[in-house]
């Protein structure tokens, strides 16, 4: 079944309920969307972590689909967004980097945009973050609540529909409350409510110090908890030729070795007030009985580096930490409570998978391919491999002049650097799942690198 198969088939999709508190849906309604976007959030604290405990998101997979190979294809906060958003890789929307990208992103295409045209009643909440200083509304948004660059935490100032105003709070609660609010102003047309929270990004404060502040009653959580270790957790940086450049730094950002276990902890601690902002989403769409008329989804812009390879605090970088993410959908008029999907998937296939769910057309220019055929079980696959783009941020030394094109498959990743000659890495991540065996510069297969360049060339197409 195709895209446009796919569809069709929705919209005559009809099943009753097993909740005795929801209505049936309403087969001639397309879907509500809500959206959650967390902000460097890696894909192992949320699924199967040992020790977090966040219940409704874990209702979230056991009702819907959790996407077990899910990924970034823009490791860094503003190129991860525009991916969501349009469907397309940095290279094409034109949001390559943390820059001042304010212009361009009131310029993209985004499937939100597409979804008000068509008769969606839209709003954002949170961290746009394509851009540092212009916070006004963006194009596609019937309500906007947003912020200047990261924001803070404690009780922000926030652009409200164009209005700056200061809110007393904690931001993920602030957030919620602006979502909850947009929801129960229900009326005829179906709706798309996009919360991009801030948590767990760190706070930023004058000399580059960071913290991770978690909602007041939060604070203790997990206190007696070990944290587990994978096994390229302050591993050698040996046979990684870019990694192992000398670098004459001392840089607060990015302590030497990895993250004190405090911070961590903080990290998954600012968790809580997420998935307590999700239980209250929940709730409102289950007292307006539209739950099962709702497409909730939870994912996240970007892994983070705990210690792996002695990194902390980073993203960017190709390696899994960084770019392997959650995905949770739940749907129950299409997906089988419990899913777990295996397929290769990226967050470039997000814009035209919210597309087909709700009888959209999808651009010609879109990169990502619909995952309706996973999420109805048409399908095993829909990509063989994907992009991952990095291009320009000079916020840490250590990886400056690093820009670079990585391929992702099942079985293997090539990273090949834009600007270093002779630093391409080539793993095998079926037998070294943790990337510590660069096969290059003289053990790849026969073949194999230039089928894997063939393929980046391909897909980069353009060039910023």
């Amino acid at each position: 079944m195709n895209i446009k198969q796919s569809a069709v088939a929705l919209l005559v999709v009809v099943v009753l309920s097993a909740c005795s508190d929801q209505k049936a849906p309403d087969a001639g309604r397309r879907p509500n969307i809500v959206f959650v976007l967390l902000d460097d959030v890696r894909y192992d604290d949320i699924i199967d972590h040992p020790f977090v405990e966040l219940p409704n998101i874990q209702r979230l997979a056991n009702e819907g689909a959790s996407f077990k190979q899910f990924f970034t294809s823009a490791p860094l906060c503003s190129p991860s967004r525009a991916v969501f958003m349009t469907g397309q890789y940095p290279h094409r929307n034109g949001i390559i980097d943390n820059g001042e990208r304010a212009e361009q992103s009131h310029k993209i295409v985004t499937f939100v945009k597409l979804l008000q045209d068509s008769g969606y009643r839209t709003g954002f909440f949170g961290k746009w973050h394509m851009g540092h200083a212009d916070d006004s509304p963006r194009p596609g948004f019937d309500r906007w609540v947003s912020f200047v660059g990261q924001g803070v935490y404690d009780d922000p100032e926030m652009n409200i529909d164009g209005v700056t105003s200061h809110a007393s709070g904690y931001m993920t609660d602030i957030l919620t409350d602006q979502a909850v609010s947009f929801i129960e102003e229900i009326d005829e047309r179906p709706f798309l409510a996009f919360i991009a929270h801030k948590a767990s990004h760190p706070e930023i404060h004058a000399n580059y110090l960071r913290t991770f502040p978690p909602a007041a009653g939060d604070e203790d959580l997990y206190t007696q908890e070990p944290l587990q270790r994978s096994p390229n957790w302050q591993a050698s940086t040996a046979g990684k030729p870019a990694l192992e450049r000398p670098v004459d730094y001392n840089d607060p950002r990015s302590p030497e070795g990895g993250l004190p276990d405090d911070i961590i902890l903080n990290r998954l601690r600012m968790l809580s007030a997420v998935d307590r902002g999700l239980g209250r989403l929940i709730d409102v769409l289950e007292t307006k009985k539209l739950l099962d008329d709702t497409v909730v989804v939870l994912s996240s812009d970007q892994g983070f580096f705990y210690g792996e390879f002695g990194l902390a605090q980073e993203r960017r970088l190709a390696y899994e930490a960084s770019i392997h993410i959650p995905l949770i959908i739940r749907y129950p008029q299409m997906v089988p409570a419990g899913a777990e999907l295996k397929a290769l998937t990226s967050n470039v296939d997000i814009a035209p998978t919210m597309l087909a769910l709700t009888g959209g057309s999808i651009p010609e220019d879109v990169d990502g391919y619909s995952l309706v055929p996973l999420l109805e079980g048409s399908a095993k696959e829909v990509r063989e491999d994907f992009l991952i783009e990095y291009y320009s941020d000079e916020v840490f030394p250590r990886i400056q002049n690093m820009g670079y094109h990585a391929l992702r498959t099942h079985q293997y990743k090539y990273i090949r650097y834009r600007e270093l000659r002779d630093m391409d890495e080539l793993y095998d991540l079926e037998a070294d799942p943790h990337e510590l065996d660069n096969l290059l510069p003289d053990r790849a297969p026969s073949g194999l690198i230039e089928q894997l360049a063939a393929r980046i060339d391909r897909a980069a197409g353009a060039k910023p």
